[in-house]
């Protein structure tokens, strides 16, 4: 059903006793409606807000209706345009038509009628948007995995997953890198009112500071070096549906900012824009950092923390999921696979630093190498094959220290890489950035490493996660 209040709508008409009767009429009928009297007034209140649908009259002082249209459509592709002609303009009428109008009324005319050909024109606005949205998702889209899992830790987050899907609130992921954290927030807009709208996705970490904000905002043509032409941000392709924010924790403090705008009233500004535009979206946000302690170190708004965490889900690593690993090895391996018991004890006992993503990784090389759809201990990955059971599992210190131990691993896996960070960040199941910032965190030293002679350059190395 067509909601009219979500119609912006713009009026332009040099007959002040009309134009004001139009819009005290569609103001009643619940638009919202902004009047203009000639063509530069149109421009301007072009300048500050984004219409859905204009109505211009052919024949005004200064800028006529086909200069007008033309100009705006420059401006405002996603409006629809409706023009007002009478008896002496209708070829200035079909000429709007050809430059984009979407349709013309000749006065004088019903207002009822006018009414039908907005609420149209609005209609064909929403499919072209929706479409432009499909488009973007088409281009964005990544397989589908299921979650799996009978642990109780994740039969606690599969129960929290069915009660917070409903709601429209903001839900903050937290887990170490690897866990599945876009699946939790695939499953949790799956489960939402807002399931048959778009799911949009980006990662924080992936992009620099100023691509990032065009990508989440958008940028008008010009507005940069190589900005060729307008671009809607992400912000608005999700537009009704659901925004999953990963690595929120890596966001630079001036997008904090600007997304704590759209998260209080639902309204930004593409860059090089003045003008306002609103979204309605369900943001999700995911992290492996510890934001609470991110805002104590100053990092991180303490209003836009509370803001994203309305509600917290926290994943647990795959070392804490007793009894999942053997299920997720047979739902990874499929029904044509099988795997001698020797393999399997080999993946159980391994610690997993990269989580499900490095073990996903390390099952399809494994496929790879293996022969007639046996998975055998020789063909997994060398840091699993050789890891023996009693160095597999993280043994908790006696102050259950949490900081202890990850600097304990840290060192441990740059000493068995003989110091390559490459490697060794690979191992952990993070990028070279991160680990470098633990490094400095835990303040590890190069002469910790005791890196003794280098690896082969002809080992075999597989990159994980």
């Amino acid at each position: 059903m067509l909601e009219r209040s979500q119609i912006d709508l713009l009026v332009v008409d040099d007959d002040d006793e009309f134009r004001s009767t139009m819009a005290r009429m569609f103001v009643r009928r619940g638009f919202q409606v902004t009047e203009a009297a000639d063509g530069e007034q149109a421009l301007a209140a072009g300048q500050s807000r984004v219409f859905d649908v204009a109505i211009f009259d052919m024949k005004m002082p200064g800028l006529c209706g086909v200069d007008l249209l033309t100009r705006f459509k420059d401006c405002h592709a996603e409006c629809e345009m409706i023009v007002l002609t009478g008896q002496g303009t209708i070829e200035a009428a079909v000429q709007a038509m050809k430059l984009g109008a979407y349709d013309f009324l000749t006065k004088p005319f019903p207002l009822r009628e006018l009414e039908r050909l907005i609420e149209k024109a609005y209609e064909r606005h929403q499919l072209r948007k929706e479409n432009s949205q499909l488009k973007t998702l088409l281009e964005r889209s990544q397989p589908k995995s299921e979650m799996v899992g009978r642990s109780p830790a994740m039969q606690e987050v599969f129960r929290l997953i069915e009660r917070a899907g409903p709601s429209d609130k903001a839900i903050l992921i937290q887990g170490e890198s690897g866990t599945g954290k876009e699946l939790v927030a695939r499953a949790l807009h799956r489960r939402s009112t807002r399931s048959d709208r778009p799911m949009v996705v980006i990662n924080c970490a992936a992009l620099p500071e100023t691509l990032l904000e065009s990508e989440l905002f958008g940028h008008e043509k010009g507005a940069f070096t190589g900005a060729i032409s307008a671009k809607a941000g992400l912000f608005e392709t999700a537009d009704g549906g659901t925004m999953f924010i990963d690595e929120i924790g890596e966001m630079p403090g001036a997008l904090q900012a600007k997304l704590l705008r759209v998260l209080e009233d639902g309204s930004l500004r593409r860059i090089g824009s003045l003008k306002e535009r609103r979204v309605n979206v369900r943001l999700l946000a995911a992290t492996n950092r510890d934001l609470a302690a991110e805002v104590q170190a100053g990092r991180f708004r303490e209003d836009l923390y509370y803001r994203i965490n309305v509600m917290a889900l926290e994943l647990p690593p795959l070392r804490e999921r007793v009894g999942d690993i053997a299920l997720l090895v047979d739902y990874l391996l499929g029904p044509e696979w099988d795997i001698q018991p020797a393999a399997l004890r080999l993946i159980e006992a391994y610690s997993w630093p990269g989580n499900v993503r490095q073990l996903i990784n390390a099952i399809e090389r494994a496929k790879i190498m293996a022969d007639e759809h046996i998975l055998r201990a020789q063909d997994l990955p060398r840091e699993v094959a050789q890891n023996r059971p009693s160095e597999a599992v993280l043994v908790p210190h006696p102050a259950d220290d949490l900081s202890f131990i990850e600097r304990t691993k840290v060192v441990e896996v740059l000493r068995r890489e003989h110091g390559n960070k490459t490697r060794a960040a690979h191992a952990l199941g993070i990028d070279r950035r991160k680990l470098y910032r633990l490094m400095e965190k835990y303040t590890v030293l190069e002469t910790e490493l005791n890196p003794g002679p280098p690896a082969s350059p002809n080992a075999p190395f597989r990159p994980l996660g």
